[in-house]
């Protein structure tokens, strides 16, 4: 078979290629998410890849939810930005100051603070719509 393709292996991060984050398509096509920034979406999608380690790691309260680590330091290395900005597009997902895609709780002193991501989906939008037009 001498019209093979001869194919190379992956070396060290070279695997890496292939790997991608995941940003649901609600974000950008339904209107309620248009009043937030692409970085706040983009941020999202990162937080969504960090509940893969959460699993892994067991990260679930007491009550059985899982939630992720994600520190200001490592929200600004991955976006390129400053710590003002970092806060500031924590602020528009956040359930208190945002539209309620993320909540804080924070442990105490010393300890990183935990965030639930919530689920992007037409169920909850709808059921939204719903309690608004009431």
């Amino acid at each position: 078979m001498d019209d093979r393709i001869k194919l190379s292996y992956f070396y060290g991060k070279e695997a890496e290629q292939y790997l991608f984050y995941k940003i649901p398509k609600l974000l950008f096509t339904d209107d309620y998410f248009k009043k937030i920034s692409v970085e706040a979406k983009v941020l999202y999608g990162l937080m969504l890849d960090r509940m893969s380690l959460s699993v892994k790691n067991q990260w679930m309260d007491e009550e059985g939810r899982a939630y992720i680590y994600y520190s200001l330091e490592d929200i600004m290395d991955a976006l390129g930005c400053s710590n003002k900005k970092a806060i500031s597009i924590m602020k528009e997902l956040d359930m208190d100051a945002g539209i309620g895609l993320i909540e804080k709780k924070r442990q105490g002193q010393g300890k990183p603070t935990m965030i639930y991501l919530k689920p992007v989906s037409y169920t909850h939008l709808r059921a939204h719509e719903t309690r608004r037009h009431l």
